[in-house]
């Protein structure tokens, strides 16, 4: 494959890369006796441990309504994961906390990350998925805009 063409499919890249640590999460929480979590239900925390904790906030980072949120995250409070509280800086909305459970399910997920980062390092060695960790944590700004002048519009 060219450099082009690895530029072009990086999204395609990125997405396979969560799916196989989300399925690898969850067959460690299987292993572990935890309940089942669904791919949403990990997006949700995976949001909370970036600092989104307004059930809105974390509707507009995934690209789905608040009421599919909401049903999302009553599924997480049944499951004793997540709580809402009152958010201090404004008593009329909401926000997502972790409770006890959610926090050792949390730590548990921490464990399964590294397990799967060091297999990761046996299949593509450890220096370049290093490198490439180490890249993909940097701030990458803002998402790019584009006007149609900029791109050319498809009619």
């Amino acid at each position: 494959m060219t450099a082009e063409a690895d530029i072009r499919h990086l999204l395609l890249s990125l997405l396979q890369g969560f799916y196989w640590f989300d399925e690898g999460l969850q067959n460690f929480f299987q292993a572990r006796g935890w309940p089942a979590i669904t791919r949403p239900q990990s997006m949700v925390m995976a949001n909370i441990a970036l600092g989104v904790r307004r059930p809105s906030d974390i509707a507009r980072r995934l690209g789905v309504s608040r009421q599919a949120i909401h049903a999302t995250l009553n599924q997480m409070v049944e499951l004793g994961i997540v709580a809402l509280a009152d958010d201090p800086s404004n008593g009329r909305v909401k926000e997502v906390v972790v409770t006890p459970l959610g926090e050792r399910m949390r730590r548990d997920a921490q464990e399964a990350m590294l397990l799967m980062g060091e297999e990761l390092a046996r299949r593509l060695g450890k220096a370049p998925l290093l490198r490439t960790a180490h890249l993909l944590h940097e701030d990458w700004g803002e998402a790019m805009t584009f006007t149609a002048a900029e791109v050319g519009r498809h009619d």
